[in-house]
């Protein structure tokens, strides 16, 4: 009999669901799921704890494939995933409508200076003029990720009349103009007006915008960050905001998170924070996740490859 690990948050929605002969170790705590998985094949044990979850994973010796709702899995040991030839599936595509509708809300916001509009409804002030007067049309993006994220967010953007233009380990892609190569996308940054980043936190894309980059790109160019806090080297992005080198940043992700309460981008008014919530802005998050998991338990008990497979080589 196949035994499963998997945490009983979304047992409500997943036991009436699994086939028959699965012996299924439920468990509540990070305490419960290092016993859980001790004899188990099969593992889905997400937790908010990731130093908890990495220590699941080390607990789980007889572990074969481990699911997951995230899509960036680099807090695990990736030693281990490798050592042992863990088949591993992510939650790559799972959040991606929600992120993909974040970016385009995060650029009208800044576009527009919606952000006073709010601020001047809470002061019960009429403003006579708007605090924000760009306008998407006619700008041009550069997307750098072309993932399950990357392609939703560009066709949103192209309806806004948005010039995208994306890069990719392999720029030759079929179907898809404008499209940069690694080696050259830095040459070209002053050609943007919005800089995207959804690529995989991998030892590649650590710090892949500094202060070189920053001073390359336009002066009223805008970041938005729905990648993690480390591709951006942060305190060159608060020297560049300060300055006002360029126009601003929508952040989702920081270095660290939760970000510091005395942490300078908090005061910074180019600089706008919106807490890791892109993710979760959905109700369909956990739905998308079981009926994955479902899918794919199918296949696994059948002999069938699973999919979206995750490399712990590559980090993504």
């Amino acid at each position: 009999m196949t035994i499963a690990a998997i945490s009983g948050l979304i047992r409500p929605m997943l036991e009436h669901r699994l086939p028959e002969g699965l012996d299924v170790r439920w468990f509540m705590s990070a305490e419960e799921a290092r016993e859980a998985v001790a004899e188990a094949e099969i593992g889905w044990f997400d937790m908010n704890d990731q130093a908890a979850m990495a220590e699941t994973l080390r607990a789980a010796k007889k572990l074969k494939w481990l699911n997951s709702i995230y899509a960036g899995l680099d807090f695990l040991p990736m030693d281990v995933l490798i050592e042992r030839g863990i088949t591993v599936t992510n939650g790559a595509g799972i959040n991606a409508i929600t992120i993909a509708e974040y970016v385009v809300m995060g650029m009208l916001n800044i576009a527009k200076g919606y952000r006073d509009v709010v601020r001047a409804q809470d002061r019960h002030e009429w403003l006579l003029d708007s605090p924000g007067k760009r306008e998407l049309a006619g700008s041009k993006a550069l997307l750098l990720g072309y993932g399950a994220i990357g392609k939703l967010i560009e066709p949103r953007l192209a309806a806004f009349d948005v010039e995208v233009s994306v890069v990719r380990r392999s720029p030759a892609v079929s179907g898809v103009p404008n499209t940069l190569g690694p080696d050259e996308w830095r040459a070209r940054l002053g050609e943007f007006d919005w800089i995207i980043l959804a690529v995989p936190a991998t030892p590649e894309t650590e710090g892949m915008i500094g202060a070189a980059e920053l001073a390359a790109m336009k002066s009223d160019a805008v970041i938005v960050n729905i990648a993690r806090g480390s591709v951006i080297d942060q305190p060159a992005l608060v020297e560049a905001l300060e300055k006002k080198a360029i126009g601003g940043a929508f952040l989702d992700v920081t270095s660290p998170e939760p970000l510091p309460a005395d942490h300078p981008l908090w005061g910074l008014d180019n600089a706008h924070i919106s807490m890791h919530l892109s993710g979760r802005a959905q109700s369909k998050m956990f739905l998308r996740s079981g009926d994955r998991f479902l899918d794919n338990l199918g296949k696994y008990l059948r002999g069938e490859p699973v999919a979206p497979v995750f490399d712990p080589r590559l980090g993504y």
